[in-house]
């Protein structure tokens, strides 16, 4: 298994991913038109170009030919020593063979890296998800309703977990 950096080409690997994940992870709390629209909204090949181009990191974990799992985020977020996670989905297939704590520990480093000391993301507040992000040290700083578009709104947890910096640069 190796990580990389996601680079244009790899958008429809990105797309696969979120794209067989997030019925599972969104079935039971999301209305399937509201899935549609936020993948269409959130996944389109324009959308996650500007992204990689203009603020965002995405990593992939990759197992042999197989794109298993990805991250986007984005250090120094808001102008201020803090990381924010933007998405992070494994496959239903890798679920549970500890891809999303490699990637939260590689965001985390690539955080310490810029003397970031808050990893940020935002979690439904229904999914089970929430439960892995305590466990690795994240906790609930306010919930927030994001209207999207469309009549939907996101009803979201932000989750901060506190990064120790060490001594010194």
């Amino acid at each position: 298994m190796e990580i990389r950096k996601a680079q244009v080409k790899d958008i429809p690997s990105i797309q696969k991913i979120a794209f067989d994940t997030w019925p599972s992870a969104y079935g039971d709390i999301l209305e399937q038109s509201q899935i549609d629209y936020m993948l269409d909204m959130m996944y389109n090949k324009e959308v996650l170009e500007r992204q990689m181009k203009e603020s965002q990191t995405f990593l992939i974990i990759q197992d042999g030919d197989m794109d298993m799992a990805f991250v986007s985020f984005e250090t120094d977020y808001e102008g201020q020593a803090q990381t924010k996670i933007h998405k992070i989905y494994i496959t239903p297939a890798a679920q549970g063979k500890g891809l999303g704590k490699i990637l939260i520990e590689e965001t985390e480093s690539q955080a310490i890296k810029k003397r970031n000391s808050k990893l940020l993301l935002n979690v439904n507040r229904q999914n089970k998800a929430r439960f892995f992000y305590e466990k690795l040290g994240f906790k609930i700083a306010y919930s927030e309703d994001i209207e999207i578009g469309n009549g939907y709104l996101m009803n979201d947890y932000v989750m901060v977990k506190e990064i120790e910096l060490g001594g010194g640069r």
